[in-house]
C-alpha cells in the first residue's frame, strides 16, 4: 500500500533528523574508539537490519543508534549508550511517542545497570513540555530540535515544509519534489543550517554524551550485611522495634549479602547486590581494561 503524500514528507523530516545526529555521533565515536551501530547491514546481526538489543526479560527493542565499547562489524559490544530519535508534528502524538521511546530504551538501560549507559532521545517538531519532562525524569538526555529551527532550516533551501491537518495533497506533493530536486550541497546547508540553530542543545547533549564516555571511578563503597531480619505487618510495631533497637551492641549473626556502590566523577552511580564474594570479584573486573597477554 502505497504512503500518502503528508505521510511521506512526515517520514522525510523524521529521516533528516537521524542524518542530522549521525555525524556528530561519528566523530564522538571516532574520537573514542567506539562502534556506532545504526540501521543496515552488520556482520554480527545476521539477516536482520535493525538495531536490535535484548532485555533481560527476552524482548527486543528496536532503537535507532547504540554506541558499543569494543564493537564491530563482526562482534557485538558493551553498550555505552542507547538514542532514540523521533519526530511528531501534533503536540496530541507527543505523549504517546515519549512512552514508546520509554519503553524501548528503559528495560535496556535496567538490564545493563551495571554498566550505567548513557540514555539520549533525540526529539524534533512539537513536543509538549509534559513528555519532555517525563523522559527527563527517568534520566534521559534530551536534544530538542522545536519545529520552528526545522522550518527555517527547510527554508534556508527554498523549501516551505510548514504543514498541518488541513494542508491539501497537492502542496504536499510540491515539498516532496523540491525536496528530492535537493542537491547534495543543498542537503549539507540544510543540516548546517539545522546545526546552527540548534548549537546550545547540540553542545549540551554531545557534552553529556562525552562525559558518560569518559568518566572515571571516583568512590567504590562495600558493605557486608550481616543480621537477621524482622518482618511485621504493620506500621506501629515496625516502628516500636526502630525505636528500642539497640544499634551498638554486638551481635554474631549470619551473613546476607554484599552492597556495593560505584560512583562516577559524573554524577552517575551504579548500586550493586551480591551473594557471593565470586560475584562480587567479577563485577568488579569487569571495570579493568582487557588483559592483553605478552607476545
Amino acid at each position: 500500500m502505497a504512503k500518502s503524500p503528508s505521510h511521506k514528507f512526515g517520514q522525510i523530516i523524521g529521516d533528516l533528523m537521524e542524518l542530522a545526529i549521525y555525524p556528530l555521533l561519528v566523530e564522538v565515536c571516532d574520537k573514542y574508539k567506539l562502534y556506532l551501530d545504526k540501521k543496515g547491514v552488520r556482520q554480527a546481526r545476521g539477516r536482520r537490519k535493525k538495531v536490535s538489543w535484548i532485555d533481560s526479560y527476552g524482548n527486543a527493542h528496536d532503537l535507532d543508534f547504540v554506541l558499543e565499547r569494543d564493537g564491530s562489524q563482526d562482534v557485538i559490544g558493551q553498550p555505552v549508550a542507547f538514542i532514540e530519535v523521533a519526530w511528531r508534528r501534533y503536540t496530541k502524538h507527543s505523549r504517546n511517542k515519549a512512552q514508546e521511546i520509554q519503553g524501548a530504551i528503559m528495560p535496556l538501560k535496567e538490564t545493563h545497570s551495571k554498566t550505567a549507559p548513557f540514555i539520549g532521545a533525540v526529539l524534533s517538531g512539537v513536543f509538549t513540555e509534559g513528555a519532555v519532562n517525563q523522559l527527563e525524569s527517568l534520566g534521559f538526555n534530551i536534544l530538542y530540535f522545536e519545529y520552528d529551527t526545522v522550518i527555517e532550516a527547510f527554508k534556508h533551501v527554498n523549501i516551505d515544509a510548514r504543514f498541518d491537518e488541513d494542508t491539501a495533497v497537492e502542496d504536499f506533493e510540491d515539498k516532496i519534489e523540491s525536496w528530492e530536486s535537493l542537491s547534495g550541497e543543498d542537503m549539507q546547508s540544510l543540516l548546517d543550517r539545522l546545526h546552527e540553530l540548534n548549537s546550545k542543545g547540540i553542545k549540551k547533549f554531545m557534552s553529556n554524551l562525552e562525559k558518560t564516555i569518559t568518566r572515571y571511578i571516583e568512590s567504590i563503597r562495600v558493605l557486608p550485611l550481616h543480621g537477621e531480619s524482622f518482618e511485621y505487618t504493620n506500621i506501629p510495631d515496625v516502628i516500636t522495634f526502630i525505636k528500642g533497637y539497640e544499634e551498638c551492641k554486638t551481635i554474631s549473626a549470619e551473613f546476607i549479602k554484599y552492597e556495593v556502590i560505584v560512583r562516577y566523577n559524573n554524577g552517575d552511580r551504579i548500586d550493586a547486590e551480591f551473594k557471593s564474594k565470586d560475584s562480587v570479584v567479577d563485577f568488579l573486573e569487569s571495570f579493568l581494561p582487557p588483559f592483553k597477554p605478552q607476545i
